[in-house]
């Protein structure tokens, strides 16, 4: 995995003769480390999946799709002025039921405009509001900042879902076509599906989505047969970062593609052009499209990389411990120091922007997130543990100390006068931590 590319099949160290496991006590184990325990591998078990499929819809369909989108945005709108408007007036909480139950009559009034979409999707739509006003009460008890439900502007609602297969939408609706695959959506049609992989389980929600210039099909499905894989007899703890994406107790790296920073020349043209449009113009909508399709390519770029990334660790392990990272609260900005004096002390913020911005860069969540759903696949053993001093201690005598860490990749330790890669020390630790709480909840 030295290139980022699979994991080589060679053969792994013994754990207790490198002294992984010798020094168990060395970090503590926080309670709110998270283990995610895994079915053993050959069980048969089903797991939820989506799929995700590019739309060809005809221009005639496409501008369906559209309305489609823009009568939904519509209503979200209207659900959540009706909410506000009756709080604020009257002091009444209006809830999805009351919502839902009107759809009948604001249909019957408008049959060529809401009346002529699925009912069900625009019931989606009302609990899609619903959960937006649920969370934002979890948040206001969790004492975070709230953030209250806001409407929803031209292109900032650009999904819909029908959350059963067959009302209002039908997946492979037209099976005896000899080559190609159609979704039938109620106010669109059959649209074609450019059906690059076979659908597996059960398909339970189907769901539209706009990027840009394009339309995909998204289908959620049950039962899905997981696919585990044979057992290596191999464990690893792995420490991400932005010099690599990841960092294996092996000594092991996986490629970080930086493909942010590789597009910011061409992001940078973009934008300066963008800024020179006149708003409201043909010019700067077709500007506006260049910025949103090259944002676009760098999102694809990051997901396959983390795909490639996630599936070499899932192949070549059996258990893998990772740090458990807040990476929205690392991310987030430096709260600004009053001096008392009207002014504001130095905090820091320039220089943390460009870590946050290498950290974004690499996505540290969704590589998480997709090896998380991988090792689930796979039948694999995922442990997430506190990543407190997993970086400033030693992996060999255990000594901790901020000036172990001489560099981004030098960790020389100053009670022993140990030295190795700084992720690779983090990584062993890492790893330590994770054997130490499967052992303690293998005992208990």
């Amino acid at each position: 995995m030295g290139s980022g590319r699979a994991a080589k099949a060679r053969a792994r160290p013994d754990l207790s003769a490198s002294g992984v496991t010798d020094f168990l006590p060395v970090l503590s184990v926080p309670a709110d480390i998270v283990v995610v325990s895994l079915p053993s591998v050959g069980g048969g078990w089903g797991v939820r999946r989506s799929f995700q499929f590019l739309l060809r819809p005809t221009g005639k369909q496409a501008a369906a799709l559209a309305q489609c989108l823009e009568d939904h945005r519509v209503l979200y709108n209207a659900a959540l002025e009706h909410r506000r408007t009756a709080y604020r007036k009257a002091g009444v909480a209006v809830r999805y039921g009351q919502q839902s139950a009107e759809l009948k009559h604001i249909r019957a009034d408008d049959p060529d405009g809401q009346g002529r979409w699925s009912f069900s999707s625009q019931q989606a739509t009302l609990r899609r509001l619903d959960k937006a006003y649920r969370a934002f009460f979890d948040r206001v008890q969790a004492g975070r900042t709230p953030g209250f439900p806001r409407f929803k502007g031209r292109g900032r609602f650009d999904t819909v879902q029908w959350p059963k297969d067959g009302d209002g939408c039908r997946w492979h609706s037209q099976p005896h076509h000899p080559t190609a695959t159609y979704v039938r959506l109620q106010g669109v049609g059959h649209v074609r599906v450019h059906q690059h992989r076979r659908v597996l389980g059960t398909v339970k929600t189907i769901s539209i989505k706009r990027e840009g210039a394009r339309w995909f099909l998204v289908l959620s499905c049950d039962e899905v047969p997981a696919q585990p894989l044979p057992a290596t007899g191999a464990v690893a703890g792995v420490d991400v970062g932005v010099a690599w994406l990841a960092t294996t107790s092996d000594g092991d790296h996986l490629d970080n593609q930086r493909h942010l920073a590789t597009s910011a020349s061409r992001l940078a043209a973009a934008q300066r052009d963008l800024a020179g449009k006149r708003r409201g113009s043909n010019r700067r909508g077709k500007a506006v499209a260049r910025v949103a399709a090259l944002h676009a390519k760098v999102r694809r770029q990051r997901l396959d990389s983390a795909h490639k990334a996630a599936l070499a660790l899932v192949r070549g392990y059996d258990v893998i411990v990772h740090e458990a990272l807040n990476v929205a609260g690392m991310t987030r900005r430096a709260a600004p120091q009053p001096d008392g004096e009207g002014g504001y002390l130095p905090n820091r913020q320039a220089a943390k922007s460009g870590l946050n911005k290498s950290i974004l860069d690499a996505g540290w969540s969704a590589f998480l997130t997709i090896l998380s759903h991988k090792a689930e696949s796979a039948g694999r053993q995922l442990i997430a543990v506190n990543p407190a001093n997993t970086s400033r201690t030693c992996s060999r005598c255990g000594h901790c100390a901020e000036d172990n860490r001489v560099s981004q990749a030098v960790f020389r330790c100053t009670g022993c006068g140990h030295e190795a890669h700084a992720d690779v020390n983090a990584a062993i630790n890492v790893l330590r931590a994770g054997l130490a709480l499967r052992e303690a909840a293998q005992a208990a």
